[in-house]
């Protein structure tokens, strides 16, 4: 669930289905090698490379997971370590995602201030055969370090040139109720490559 864009990463994926009485559960574990862990246009590792693990268990449309990487904000914050939950059903051909993430940095030094936070999100996407394309919404009542509300919206496009290759362009812009000057975008383009569990990127 966690997007980490990065000039180049490797992913490896595997998944466990489970029985259950009422439902089929799945359950997924995920690990990334990327050079530079950058979120929404700003590198969370000071341009190092970052090593990135997460589980996620699925019933039906729901979801919920962990998500976490090593980070380096200058002041012994060291790791970040996410929860998240969701709905995400289909209706009428669009792909609904409706959750939760709550950011957080065990370990960080009290000094810092308190940099926790909660982001709540609404997303939509729909393909086309080789193209597809997905915006979302992202809020915080209380953004990092307190610093307000705080609102992310993003869109991308995707096209597969083949069953394994891909390439896709995003763009980002993010605003701050509270913070004067602190409004920026962000964009990226990437392309991509994946054969069974096994993905490489590179972005920009």
């Amino acid at each position: 669930m966690k997007k980490t864009y990065a000039t180049s990463l490797i992913s490896l994926a595997s998944a466990t289905l489970l029985s259950a009485a009422v439902s089929a559960q799945e359950v997924s574990f995920d690990a990334t090698v990327a050079t530079d862990y950058v979120w929404r246009g700003v590198s969370q590792t000071a341009g190092d490379a970052a090593l990135q693990l997460g589980a996620e268990v699925t019933t039906g449309h729901f979801y919920a997971g962990v998500w976490g990487s090593n980070v380096d904000f200058g002041d012994g914050t060291d790791v970040e370590m996410d929860l998240y939950a969701g709905f995400a059903p289909s209706v009428s051909g669009f792909d609904l995602d409706f959750g939760w993430v709550r950011y957080t940095y065990p370990g960080a030094p009290s000094a810092s201030g308190d940099q926790d936070f909660d982001e709540f999100y609404a997303g939509v996407g729909r393909s086309y055969g080789a193209l597809s394309w997905d915006a979302k919404w992202s809020w915080s009542e209380d953004f990092y370090l307190h610093s307000g509300n705080a609102t992310y919206l993003e869109g991308g496009v995707a096209w597969a040139l083949s069953d394994a290759f891909s390439v896709d362009a995003r763009y980002g812009r993010s605003r701050f109720d509270d913070l004067i000057g602190a409004d920026y975008d962000d964009w990226q383009l990437g392309v991509s490559w994946q054969t069974g569990p096994v993905a490489l990127g590179a972005r920009w």
